[in-house]
């Protein structure tokens, strides 16, 4: 299809036929020669620059440093945390040969770097003055996706980013964990305005090779709730096979404690599915690339020069107050063909000046989250420009935790709970025994997982749905991406 028509799916009549659309219309992405990988094109790598800027920012004020490890990883690695090993080895891509040779260890090509980075520590640390260790990996990994494959959703590759820190106590781990979950908050809700449902993850749905697992959960459209990321206390699990040790100031020799943590641009995915529309991307303010777009409007050549000086000046100041804005001078696109455009790309604001607005001495602002319009005296167009802006953040981020809110469902009975599952979707609020089978018989039952158990223990209001025995847990189930 060509991108002159636009979005043709319904959002709510084909969610993924219309989120295809809008990944490749909005050219954020493109499909690659092997199945499951994507090309990330220049719009939808700005966009990921904006969210790995906000975040980096945050590491690196609280003191990690970005470093990079090799892509390859030797097998004998990944078989040091059996758990770990076990569960990756069904996504793992393998390097067997090195031309026409055949190498002696095959060499994994990362699925994540837990084994890797830890076998470094190994060497770089020797005593508690070496700790903390804070690195942060910006990167790609590999798992080969053997269901079906979507952009930024699930694929066989994908751009993420993966911290990985040592630390001398358990206490420390811990509130490394809780600091990351926190940053991943402000990213996830503050910037991208997607509310998420904060906690720990089941023994059975926890990170492997973890101690525990916390994780922050959004729901979309469909019902269906998507993992926006995870932070791990890794434990001793992977310091006692990898012999990270340090000489401690009582002077005896002590296993270190380990942490990892990501998100990846699945975030992307979400922020798609629950702001976009029928005319495409929503972006919001705080993560987009451009955030404010100028059209002149004039339909005689005469009048293009004042409206093009206007255009440029106004462009300027808002550039010179520091927000993102593009000025479209193109003449081979109309107008209107250009709003069409740029509202499939999300752009948060647009600024149209044609020939009555050079004359008023006035703009016309049309804001992408509701079309509003306002017509704005040029002396005005910064403190309404920042305020639009301001105002646009507040407004996706209450429509999408209404939408949050309105999803969760509370339930005391099994044929309820599965009945909801199947017609409707989103997180059921049900209470649990806390037994691993009775977890995997729901999930055999409604395909639903525990998406979440609260950071905080919630008070169980009746027997556990499913067996009926005494619960133990509250938890958030949902059937997922």
């Amino acid at each position: 299809m060509s991108k002159e028509i636009g979005i043709t799916a319904k959002k709510v009549e084909d969610l993924s036929e219309w989120y295809t659309q809008v990944v490749t219309k909005a050219e954020l992405a493109d499909y690659a020669p092997v199945k499951g990988f994507i090309i990330l094109r220049p719009y939808g790598n700005s966009i990921w620059e904006k969210i790995r800027g906000q975040l980096d920012r945050r590491l690196k004020e609280a003191g990690h440093s970005n470093a990079y490890f090799p892509l390859l990883i030797p097998e004998s690695y990944l078989q040091k945390e059996a758990t770990h090993f076990k569960g990756f080895t069904p996504e793992v891509f393998w390097v067997t040969h090195s031309g026409d040779n055949v190498l002696s260890e095959r060499l994994a090509v990362r699925p994540t770097s837990e084994t890797i980075v830890n076998e470094a520590y190994a060497r770089w640390i020797r005593s508690w003055r070496d700790l903390p260790l804070l690195i942060n990996l910006w990167n790609s990994v590999l798992r080969s996706e053997i269901t079906t494959t979507r952009p930024f959703i699930r694929t066989s590759e994908f751009l993420w980013q993966e911290g990985h820190t040592v630390h001398a106590t358990k206490e420390d781990t811990d509130s490394e964990v809780m600091m990351i979950l926190e940053f991943y908050r402000q990213l996830i809700e503050d910037e991208m305005c997607i509310p998420v449902l904060l906690g720990f993850k089941s023994e059975k749905e926890k990170f492997r090779g973890a101690l525990y697992t916390t994780t922050l959960e959004a729901i979309m459209p469909d019902g269906k709730a998507i993992q926006m990321g995870t932070s791990h206390n890794l434990g001793q699990n992977f310091s006692k096979p990898f012999n990270i040790k340090y000489l401690g100031k009582d002077e005896e020799m002590h296993y270190a404690w380990t942490s990892s943590w990501g998100v990846s641009w699945r975030l992307i995915s979400a922020m798609i599915m629950l702001h976009g529309d029928e005319k495409g991307l929503v972006v919001p303010p705080q993560i987009a690339p451009i955030q404010v777009v100028l059209v002149p409007i004039y339909f005689k050549q005469e009048q293009s020069e004042a409206i093009t000086a206007k255009a440029k000046a106004v462009a300027a100041t808002l550039k010179k107050a520091g927000i993102e804005t593009h000025a479209d001078f193109r003449d081979q696109y109309t107008p209107g063909w250009k709003f069409n455009e740029w509202e499939l790309k999300g752009v948060p604001l647009r600024i149209e000046i044609g020939p009555r607005d050079v004359q008023n001495k006035q703009c016309v602002l049309v804001r992408r989250d509701n079309s509003e319009k306002m017509t704005v005296k040029d002396e005005e167009i910064l403190d309404q420009v920042k305020s639009c802006l301001q105002e646009i953040q507040r407004n996706l981020f209450a429509r999408a935790k209404k939408a949050l809110e309105e999803s969760i469902q509370q339930v005391t009975d099994y044929d309820d709970f599965k009945k909801i599952l199947a017609e409707r979707g989103g997180f059921v609020r049900a209470c649990w025994c806390g037994m691993t089978d009775c977890e995997e018989a729901i999930q055999n039952d409604t395909s639903a997982t525990i998406r979440t158990l609260p950071l905080k223990d919630e008070k169980p209001f009746s027997n556990c749905v499913r067996c009926g025995k005494p619960a133990t847990k509250v938890a958030y189930f949902a059937k997922s991406y």
